[in-house]
């Protein structure tokens, strides 16, 4: 199956800003089921665009517009192909809980099993566990994250605006709501606290009908991935209750989404912000229509009470980006 993902962000100035500094983290991976075929990027104005790959195979693409301009446009292209996942198994033997040991685990694995700036224990998740039954299992660790999975999924409710991007855990602990980065974040931490190796992903979900998936389906989507010595990496959706496979479009990972924002930047000048982002996800085969597209996901305006913009464009950037 080949997914074609078009992606665009725009943000528009209520004056004329003289320069605009972003990062881009927007380009789907390519490696195991799923293979990059095509990726575009363009920008209006149009901007030298330099590009890395981070500690962690994510393309990183940055760039620094100097002239001035009203509005900025970032649109990418990118066409994947998904082939056959591995098949999961139901649960796996209880002896692979001795398996996380210092002959299976590596560097990378021991800063996934560390709390980061989202994915943290606190009381309120110890509350959370014990309410639920979630201290760690005595079954087999597969089984465990199974339930897991279920059990965010069927504690919270799935609603936008309650929590912001910037949001600990605890307020969407406490409000039994959030959106996916919230369930993410908080599988994440739980995983952790078992002595499992859990990284976040940002990407996208394809949905075969409306209204399939709680997650919205003209947006960025996040999940989790669980490292498993018997079957590597393995990943699950506490968002819809399901494991992250031959629909679930990879672009980067990281400890939490303080890792992956899909923009991350800043401007020089005296102005409020409108920040629009538009995604489409069809099979290739599929036309993409422009029209259909080009229907704002979210838009949100912002209106600073100061003149110190750079912190408060940031957070609204990914504020928008939270989904």
């Amino acid at each position: 199956m080949h997914y074609a993902i078009r992606h665009t962000t725009l943000f528009q100035y209520s004056s004329p800003v003289r320069e605009s500094v972003m990062e881009l983290r927007l380009q789907p991976r390519s490696e195991g089921p799923q293979a990059l075929r095509s990726f575009q990027i363009s920008t209006n104005p149009r901007a030298q665009l330099y590009a890395y790959s981070d500690s962690l195979g994510n393309a990183v693409y940055h760039f620094n517009i100097l002239r001035q301009h009203r509005e900025l446009r970032i649109d990418t292209q990118s066409v994947v192909e998904m082939s056959q996942f591995p098949e999961v198994p139901d649960a796996l033997d209880s002896l692979e809980w001795d398996r996380f040991n210092s002959f299976n685990l590596g560097a990378d694995h021991f800063d996934m099993m560390e709390p980061s700036k989202f994915a943290r224990r606190s009381e309120t998740l110890e509350a959370f566990c014990r309410d639920t039954g979630l201290e760690r299992s005595v079954a087999d660790p597969l089984s465990a994250l199974r339930n897991l999975n279920t059990t965010i999924f069927q504690s919270f409710g799935y609603e936008q605006g309650v929590t912001e991007v910037h949001s600990p855990i605890d307020d969407a602990l406490r409000a039994k709501r959030g959106v996916c980065q919230d369930f993410a974040h908080i599988m994440i931490a739980i995983a952790r606290g078992w002595g499992i190796p859990a990284r976040y992903v940002s990407g996208y979900l394809f949905h075969r009908t409306k209204n399939e998936h709680r997650s919205g389906e003209d947006a960025s989507h996040a999940w989790i991935e669980a490292w498993l010595p018997s079957l590597g990496w393995v990943g699950f959706d506490p968002t819809n209750n399901v494991l992250a496979q031959d629909r679930h479009i990879r672009v980067a990972v990281g400890r939490d989404y303080a890792d992956v924002p899909p923009t991350r930047g800043t401007f020089k000048g005296d102005a409020d912000t409108d920040l629009q982002i538009a995604v489409t996800v069809s099979p290739a085969q599929a036309p993409i229509r422009h029209e259909e597209f080009l229907r704002v996901a979210r838009p949100e305006r912002s209106r600073p009470e100061h003149s110190g913009r750079a912190e408060e464009f940031y957070h609204q950037q990914q504020q928008q980006q939270q989904q």
